[in-house]
């Protein structure tokens, strides 16, 4: 639960937090800024080494070169000064010497306790009883665990014969303890090449270091074994030779180096050094005479004048980038506040949408730079002669803007345009007419394509963009170089593919950005659309009833949804999908149930409840497995809001009274609906539902059912936050009449069909039963409607 709560808090951050904004906001002033780098340099040698200098170039002013050979020969130095690091593990000899004083201890332990067991053991005489024998070698694993070495059998045997003497511990560890005090390497072949200088030998534990010179007082692995024999000789003098032996071998055995190279920390050190050594600079002073003219550049020439344009451009672009930074900065900020900061349609998923914005800008911004190297590659493999200029007609700008309005909508796409013109042309040398060119194509571009349902669209669009930029690049050149002749001709040809380039970049791009971030555009939702789906087949077979709800109230949300200026394409598809969740439980829902059997008789009211609230949760789940977009996933979880389930609130309060039931807790978990679009749905929803429960569904009959049920849900509250006006309400109510007098239609009674009561015709269809059943779901309030909108739905 926690953990749901923690991701949610992320999500609600990263979705409404203001400092979003400003990370998307700064983050892409600086994209810009190095975007717009190499416009930045006004100093340039382009000679290379063995050219000849063109003309005289002295020093504009005091600047420094850095002498590379000679800072690299100082750090190679600095790095050859650092010592080795060994580290040495002072506590291995006290680990080691214990472990071998423990051994000892538990199996000699073992015999006192067997002697003490032993009443009539005489203490001269060795004991060697078969359960102590068997009992000590079944112990042998242990005690060489213990030690840390594997122990022949012979040694093994004659320590048991001498009961695990605690002389022969003492000896052995006294031996091993002095022994590695001294220090043990594993190679001291390559210790003893750090003899000239010396080593750093750094305690393990305490992390104290001290610098060693005499490195030959240290033992190597062999030496150490030999060093056993010789530090022993006078301790183990009054021994058996056997034992000696078996003592030295053993000791032999446990040495362990405790002086090891540190590799990493000396290269590390050696690093250090090195780059602490500053460069070795050479200062050249104003007026110093560079490169002559006619001279062959040299090494030295050719640092010299690298140097002088590196030193340059970071001084210019230092100026240049900072006021580039800060107009981008005002134009972003103006253009934030004034076109998109209180556009309800963007404020639904705020950072989301800013950081789509940035994406394309930076996207637009590529196209644009990528241009000029292209153009000039171009221009050099053709074999006719083909101007630069002309080449900027073709640039697909335009892309970004339909892409903007086909995910966001016309009036953010428009904004974009200009924030996208400019900097395409500041990109291009602040060119005005090239902005005026980017403006009006893209703006246009983004109003042709606003109404896109069918792929093709983008290619209409791209022709009509074509057009437009021949026209536009027309006006342009005439402006700039009057009547060129044939070189028009040129012009025409890259503005036409322009417009063409545009509509194929957005047929390639909008839908990644629409995967990737989540939209859902019309095209997709007509593909949602098509009943043909998997899901809705499903629907149509495991819960029938739901399905025919489902499509009718798909047609009554798209007639209300033109009728309000809302989205058609979503109003329906999200009414389509809407009670996908009764999948899971179809029979618990009574326009599923047949025979009139109800399965919610014969359960409790809050397990009633829990049934059909869990509707939603398991319609969103499915909503994400089946990817119907976050707009259609958003309206199944709203399209109840948290309104309150009447009937079973109803019987809960008759079962256990009226005071021992809580109202909230038969409500839906909501929220309540955030669009126009969810806020459509809930209406159809109750109202189609609803409808079936009248017993004769005259026109007027329908139309105070509309009233009343929108009444109650405009009065519960249900629609506050989906931004539907009363004149709105009123349009929804005369387009649900409208449809549902359409449907519930009179018939001609067939007398074969019928059956006469009292004379009186009884229609004794399932359905008219059913409807009955669910009458009592929605209660009949039409003589409580005193402070309702009384003409509401009427024309």
């Amino acid at each position: 639960m926690n953990i749901e709560k923690n991701n949610k808090a992320i999500r609600n951050f990263f979705a409404s937090s203001k400092s979003i904004r400003w990370f998307i906001l700064i983050g892409f002033t600086i994209i810009f800024t190095i975007i717009l780098y190499p416009t930045l340099i006004i100093t340039k040698h382009s000679y290379k080494l063995g050219d000849v200098a063109e003309r005289d170039i002295k020093a504009p002013k005091d600047f420094l070169i850095e002498d590379k050979e000679a800072t690299e020969e100082n750090r190679k130095k600095a790095a050859e000064e650092v010592l080795t690091v060994y580290d040495n593990d002072a506590s291995l000899s006290v680990k080691l010497s214990r472990n071998v004083k423990q051994a000892f201890v538990e199996m000699a332990d073992i015999f006192e306790a067997y002697i003490e067991t032993q009443g009539n053991a005489s203490s001269n005489k060795e004991i060697k009883p078969l359960s102590l024998n068997e009992k000590l070698w079944q112990l042998k694993e242990s005690f060489e665990e213990t030690i840390g070495i594997t122990v022949s059998d012979d040694v093994y045997k004659i320590f048991i014969e001498k009961r695990f003497s605690s002389n022969i511990a003492d000896l052995i560890s006294k031996i091993l303890t002095e022994i590695i005090n001294n220090g043990v390497v594993i190679n001291k072949d390559i210790l003893l090449k750090e003899s000239d200088k010396g080593i750093i030998l750094r305690n393990v534990e305490t992390k104290t270091e001290k610098v060693v010179y005499d490195l030959k007082s240290f033992y190597g692995s062999d030496q150490a074994k030999i060093m056993v024999r010789v530090i022993g000789q006078p301790l183990l003098k009054d021994m058996n030779y056997n034992l000696v032996n078996l003592i030295v071998d053993f000791v032999q055995k446990l040495i362990q180096p405790n002086i090891t190279l540190n590799t990493n920390e000396t290269e590390e050190r050696k690093k250090r050094a090195a780059a602490e050594i500053k460069p070795v600079l050479y200062k050249i002073k104003t007026g110093e005479m560079l490169l002559r003219e006619g001279e062959i550049i040299t090494k030295v020439q050719l640092l010299k004048l690298k140097n002088l344009q590196i030193q340059t451009k970071k001084e210019h672009i230092l100026s240049i980038s900072i006021g580039a930074a800060m107009i981008m900065l005002c134009l972003l900020v103006l253009t934030y506040i004034l076109h998109i900061k209180h556009n309800n349609r963007f404020a639904r998923n705020h950072n989301k949408n800013l950081l789509v914005l940035a994406c394309m800008l930076i996207i637009i911004l590529l196209f644009a730079r990528l241009s000029t190297p292209l153009s000039e590659a171009l221009t050099q493999s053709l074999t006719f002669a083909v101007s630069p200029s002309s080449i900027i007609f073709g640039i697909p700008i335009a892309s970004g803007a339909m892409t903007i309005c086909l995910l966001i909508g016309l009036k953010i796409a428009i904004p974009f345009a200009l924030v996208a013109a400019a900097c395409t042309a500041v990109i291009f040398q602040n060119r005005f007419e090239i902005f005026i060119y980017f403006l009006l194509n893209s703006a246009m571009a983004a109003y042709w394509l606003q109404n896109c349902r069918e792929r093709k669209v983008f290619i209409k669009a791209g022709l009509k963009i074509g057009l437009l930029n021949v026209v536009l690049s027309t006006a342009i050149a005439v402006y700039i170089s009057g009547f060129l002749g044939f070189k028009i001709l040129e012009v025409w040809a890259f503005a036409f593919m322009g417009g063409i380039i545009a509509g194929i970049v957005t047929t390639g791009i909008a839908p990644l950005v629409e995967i990737v971030f989540g939209y859902t555009t019309d095209i997709t939702l007509l593909e949602l659309a098509n009943l043909e789906r998997p899901i809705l087949r499903r629907l149509m077979i495991e819960a029938p009833g739901t399905y025919h709800h489902s499509v009718i109230v798909g047609n009554m949300v798209e007639a209300a949804a033109v009728e309000i200026g809302a989205n058609p394409l979503l109003a329906k598809a999200c009414g389509y999908y809407h009670d996908i969740g009764k999948i899971k439980k179809p029979l618990y829902f009574i326009e599923n149930q047949k025979n009139g059997k109800n399965k919610h008789h014969k359960l409790a009211p809050s397990m009633s409840k829990h049934i059909l609230v869990a509707h939603v949760k398991e319609g969103v789940e499915m909503a994400k497995q089946n990817k119907l977009g976050q707009a259609i996933t958003d309206t199944i979880r709203q399209h109840h809001g948290t309104s309150l389930i009447t009937y079973f609130y109803e019987k809960a309060k008759k079962q256990k009274g009226e005071d021992a039931v809580n109202v909230d807790d038969f409500r839906y978990p909501g929220p309540k609906p955030q669009t126009k679009e969810a806020g459509l749905v809930m209406l159809a929803d109750v109202v189609e539902a609803a409808s079936r429960t009248l017993d004769n569904p005259t026109p007027s009959r329908i139309q105070g059912l509309v009233q009343n049920l929108i009444n109650k849900i405009f009065s519960d509250g249900q629609i506050d936050n989906c931004e539907l006006t009363l004149k709105d309400l009123h349009k929804i109510a005369k387009t649900f009449n409208g449809i549902l007098s359409g449907i519930h239609h009179h018939r001609i009674n067939y007398p074969e069909k019928s059956s006469s009561i009292n004379g009186k015709v009884k229609d004794e269809s399932p359905d008219r039963q059913q409807a009955k059943q669910l009458q009592s779901f929605f209660g009949n309030d039409t003589e409580k409607s005193s402070g309702h909108l009384k003409r509401l739905g009427l024309s």
